[in-house]
């Protein structure tokens, strides 16, 4: 009894913390979803098949049947060849209540557990993962919903392109986020044919303050063609040379993804 009541009271206390940081108005709903980006490190392949048998026929499953349908499964282009390989899962949720409530979800999901045994006994000297980082994002206000990507090629070759933009300061983070918004960076990605999947603040992370993107390109060339045409646009250069929106970027992070087979998007 003790335990289920700190689990609870937890999870209000993270909701009703997470209310203030949003500015949550609880008298009017959002539609602005929320993301849960959580990173699985692993070094070896033994790791990673347990990691994908467990998202393929564990983790997917059991979000499909509460209703998370568009889960994203996906693996750096560049896990041949580094040590710290990883594996990002991203889910899509409408509420701050469906992020604390899942774990009890999953929990009560017989068939989840079942598929899941490989993955949740591993001992302690052979675990299946070497490390979990979890970032919670919120959707921008001009792009509130996740996107899925209009791509046709294998998904072997896509490139998915997450960036990840950190700022000096609060107030030159919100500066830059207006930027997307109000300076509707995202309407000339979006005429660009950018395919972009989210656009999101990081409202729980370890790089704050930032912001998180992502797009997607049929393949490498694909990619590379684009991010030309958007550094020769004449609205780019317009926007990126107002003075109002200056140094409001101080470190970027670019990691390139593809969907495994059995990711949903």
């Amino acid at each position: 009894m003790k335990k289920n009541f700190l689990t609870a009271t937890s999870s209000i206390v993270l909701l009703f913390v997470l209310m203030l940081h949003t500015g949550w108005n609880t008298g009017k709903k959002s539609n602005r979803e929320f993301y849960q980006l959580t990173v699985y490190h692993f070094v070896n392949d033994a790791q990673e098949k347990i990691l994908d048998n467990y998202f393929q026929n564990a983790l997917l499953p059991s979000l499909h049947r509460i209703g998370i349908k568009q889960v994203g499964v996906l693996k750096s282009w560049a896990n041949d060849t580094t040590i710290n390989k990883v594996i990002y899962v991203f889910i899509p949720f409408k509420s701050l209540e469906m992020v604390t409530t899942l774990p009890e979800k999953l929990k009560g999901d017989a068939a989840y557990a079942t598929a899941a045994a490989d993955y949740a006994n591993a001992p302690y000297n052979s675990p299946s993962y070497s490390r979990m980082e979890t970032i919670l994002l919120q959707a921008f206000p001009l792009s509130p919903q996740m996107q899925l990507p209009t791509l046709h090629g294998a998904k072997k070759d896509r490139v998915y392109e997450l960036r990840s933009y950190e700022s000096a300061t609060e107030k030159k983070f919100e500066n830059k986020v207006d930027m997307f918004n109000q300076g509707d960076e995202i309407g000339l990605f979006k005429r660009l044919d950018f395919n972009a999947i989210f656009y999101s603040s990081v409202i729980v992370g370890s790089r704050m303050p930032n912001l998180m993107y992502m797009t997607s390109f049929e393949n490498k060339s694909d990619r590379d063609e684009h991010w030309k045409t958007f550094g020769n646009d004449p609205y780019w250069k317009k926007l990126s040379a107002m003075p109002e929106y200056q140094n409001n970027v101080s470190h970027i992070d670019i990691t390139f993804l593809h969907p495994t087979e059995y990711s949903d998007f």
